[in-house]
């Protein structure tokens, strides 16, 4: 029997009939080195207010052996123990092991091909936990929990609670570590392993940092940089919640084989992805710099305060997205944030509350499986604009006073949205009743239009399939012709209340940009007229925010057939060229060769791709530093040929530049030719420890069925390739001008789809996503597709709706499906 999924029924019932007094596990990590098991013994203490009572305990590891006050416990099914016959105060105690540590849910064991070192964490949202050890595995039973740790004597253990009190047991050593403040148990981790450490005191605080030894050197050279982020985040959250984080110590740990990043309190761990194997570039910097934000900001908004149940997940995971744009732009070096959320994430969250799998960004769940489809862009960075929205509509300063008033009141305890909303509405004096319905239980995007008549300026706003707009408030800017580009001329603040909103704009410009400075979440269309301006102008308006407004414009008229490929490319490219941001030049390059590559007809493919490589060129030639024509040069071996692909790899070995050797070999692969045994050489030279996933990606690009099918086994059957790295080497899997080779793996993918939920939240969505084919299909594949998918996990139904959606698009575009088909 499969693993029941908790209901939202079954959660109220057990947190009516429960308290949690306190967790107490130990775990024993002994046999990772050579072997698969972890040990745990988790006892629990808890009351129950009705004795005699009956409830479970979740647990799906291997259970040894279960007792309820001293009294054994019949089997675990279905991931659960019955406890029948509760007494008022109880003690449970179980013991469990987990085998499956390579591809199995909550724990770990990763081997550094570089050195063969063993690492271990453990991972718990949104109920993995029970993977692990035994709990009461939903968010508002919270606890302290104590861990008592047996690990190898030559490695280190991370946990929540700070420094923990070692002593040797032979040829192990366990680490006891002190009580946790209550907390849920998905907000747990242990992490254990021969880490590299880094320590400093910043801001009143004990800061450390980990990573694999491999990976020192990457650490070292990053560490600076890290350090300063986190007590920069630190300060800035402290104030703007008035509650610095209460615990003297702040760990964050960079694992191998995870994906992204998780907030676990006091010890976050991350992707070592993250630590990057040559110079970071900027927009790489300001990613980094805005995970550890988010994360960080968990800890008030989901650790310190939670949401009650998985319906409130907006409470936890879109405040961290808006939190940490919010930080970095006020406290830190990366003042362009919210440009980088809008060239990226936010140009996601268009498509996808656009699409079939859009979702409001608070809606019922009726059980945690429901619960892990919704991790998407909606709750993301739509959720991190509304939220800006939000704190324009009150101003920063009311919102500052909501939040503090919330935390104060709702500290180590759970929470609904009516909580939250209830404390902006007391500090700001506005009722957000109608607020919270447009923009939380709504799903959809509005859309905005400027007219200009004999009365002046309208602004025209639309809700979701008509209905009336979301109270909301933008502006608008008047920009006229200069010699050196677009100038502003005016700019209003609009506060919309209906369809119609009169705005006060002088007469004649130029060009005129609604939600300019992107205060809202709304598309935006010209008029007749102004189309072919902002398609010609687009590049001379003179901020990052601006033209990532006229970005977003051509972008979505081209996912609605709005707009060619060849349009949205001489656009894009035209801004690029203009570009003072280095964080957003990243992310447009990323625009720009997925139009050329994956929207483009056919018969105009290798034309836009030459347009976009001869762009990437120029950029790289007249860089203003070494980051930005590194950058550049990597867009270019997306797309580069010929004589231009022999220069870039020239180049990339004058420059010593491991990562761009493997972009432009890969590239040189793809086009067919021969190279085993250059790659052969790289990966012996190449001092990254994962450079064997590099050379996987070269191979994965080749146009040779049996090379295609051997990388199929190890990314798609074998799952050997990490999540962080399962995009890159489909990406080069899939690739235009292969359909014949390509077409065979079309129907693996199919074959796969009902299982792709196993191993958990995380692996479900990336290899059901990423995986996807992009190439040799048609409407009716992913027809089929979906089909499939009917009988697969939540998480997968949900992701492969959306990715299909998008490719289906993308297939409009190509000329492939008809405009009626999306």
């Amino acid at each position: 029997m499969g693993v029941r999924s908790l209901t939202r029924a079954e959660a109220e019932e057990r947190a009516e009939l429960l308290e949690v007094e306190r967790y107490d596990v130990s775990v024993d990590f002994t046999d990772l080195p050579d072997g698969p098991d972890v040990r745990c013994v988790s006892t629990i203490t808890f009351s129950c207010t009705e004795p005699g009572g009956e409830t479970f305990v979740d647990c799906a590891a291997t259970v040894l052996s279960a007792t309820l006050n001293d009294v054994p416990l019949p089997p675990a099914a279905e991931g659960r123990i019955a406890l029948r016959g509760l007494a008022a105060h109880n003690t449970l105690r179980v013991e469990t092991v987990q085998s499956d540590t390579t591809h199995g849910p909550g724990v770990h064991r990763a081997v550094d091909p570089s050195d063969g070192e063993v690492y271990v964490w453990t991972s718990f949202e949104p109920d993995e936990a029970r993977f692990v050890w035994a709990c009461f595995d939903q968010p508002d039973l919270k606890a302290p929990h104590a861990f008592t740790v047996t690990a190898p004597a030559g490695w280190t253990v991370t946990s929540n609670a700070g420094t923990a009190r070692t002593e040797t047991l032979g040829g192990a050593r366990r680490w006891t570590f002190p009580d946790t403040p209550p907390l849920s148990p998905y907000n747990t981790v242990v992490n254990a392993g021969p880490f590299h450490e880094i320590r400093r005191n910043a801001g009143g605080y004990d800061l450390g940092l980990y990573t694999r030894r491999s990976l020192a050197g990457a650490l070292e050279r990053d560490a600076d940089e890290i350090l300063t982020l986190t007590a920069q985040g630190l300060a800035f959250f402290a104030r703007v919640f008035a509650m610095p984080f209460p615990q003297h110590r702040y760990d964050q740990v960079f694992v191998p084989e995870f994906g992204g990043a998780m907030e676990n309190y006091g010890c976050v761990t991350w992707s070592d992805d993250f630590l990057r194997r040559s110079a970071p570039t900027p927009a790489e910097r300001e990613l980094l710099a805005k995970v550890l934000l988010h994360e960080m900001a968990h800890m008030w908004f989901g650790n310190i305060v939670t949401m009650r149940w998985w319906d409130d997940l907006w409470l936890n995971e879109a405040f961290a997205e808006f939190a940490c744009h919010w930080a970095a732009t006020s406290a830190t070096a990366h003042t362009d944030a919210w440009a980088g959320h809008l060239a990226g994430g936010k140009l996601k969250a268009y498509l996808a509350d656009q699409g079939p799998a859009t979702h409001p960004i608070r809606q019922p769940v009726h059980d945690v499986d429901e619960a892990a489809a919704i991790f998407d862009d909606i709750t993301y960075p739509k959720g991190a604009s509304v939220l800006q929205q939000l704190m324009t509509y009150l101003g920063e300063e009311a919102f500052s006073a909501g939040m503090s008033d919330y935390f104060a009141r709702h500290a180590w305890g759970t929470t609904t949205l009516q909580d939250l909303v209830d404390a902006l509405g007391r500090a700001s004096g506005r009722d957000l009743d109608a607020w919270k319905t447009g923009w939380l239980d709504t799903a959809g995007t509005d859309r905005l239009t400027l007219d200009h008549g004999p009365g002046g300026a309208v602004l025209h706003a639309t809700g979701p399939s008509g209905a009336p707009p979301r109270p909301q408030v933008l502006a608008v800017g008047a920009y006229r012709r200069t010699a050196t580009g677009l100038e502003r001329t005016a700019r209003t603040t609009v506060e919309v209340r209906g369809p119609r909103t009169p705005v006060d704009l002088p007469a004649g410009a130029d060009l005129y940009l609604v939600n300019d400075d992107d205060l809202t979440f709304a598309t935006v269309r010209p008029d007749a007229a102004s189309r072919d301006a902002l398609l010609r102008y687009a590049a001379d308006l003179p901020t990052a925010l601006s033209r990532g407004v006229a970005v977003a414009t051509v972008w979505d008229m081209l996912v609605n057939g709005e707009a060619t490929a060849a349009e949205a490319a001489r656009g894009i490219g035209a801004v690029l060229e203009a570009e003072t941001c280095d964080a957003a030049v990243e992310p447009y390059l990323t625009l720009a060769g997925d139009i050329a590559e994956l929207w483009a007809p056919e018969g105009r493919r290798v034309a836009l791709e030459a347009e976009f490589a001869a762009t990437c060129r120029r950029l790289a030639d007249r860089a203003r530093h070494p980051a930005g024509r590194r950058v550049a040069l990597r867009s270019l071996a997306r797309a580069a040929s010929g004589g231009a692909l022999e220069r870039l790899r020239a180049e990339a070995v004058e420059d010593d530049d491991y990562d761009l050797r493997w972009r432009a070999l890969a590239r040189a692969a793809e086009l067919g030719e021969d190279t085993a045994a250059e790659a052969a050489r790289l990966l012996a030279a190449d001092p990254d420890p994962d450079a064997h996933l590099q050379e996987l990606r070269v191979r994965a690009g080749v146009p040779d069925a049996r090379v295609k099918a051997a990388v199929w086994q190890a990314l798609a059957i074998e799952r050997a390739v990490p999540v962080s790295w399962v995009g890159r080497v489909a990406a080069a899997f899939w690739r235009p001008g292969q359909d014949e080779v390509l077409r065979p793996f079309t129907r693996r993918y199919l074959d796969l789809v009902p299982g792709l939920g196993r191993g958990g939240m995380i692996p479900a969505m990336v290899y059901t996503g990423r995986l996807l084919p992009r190439f040799a299909i048609d409407g009716g594949f992913l027809d089929e597709a979906l089909a499939v998918a009917g009988t697969a996990a939540p998480v997968v139904r949900k992701t492969l709706t959306e990715h299909a959606d998008v490719t289906r698009r993308m297939l409009r575009s190509r000329g492939t499906v008809e405009p009626d088909a999306v």
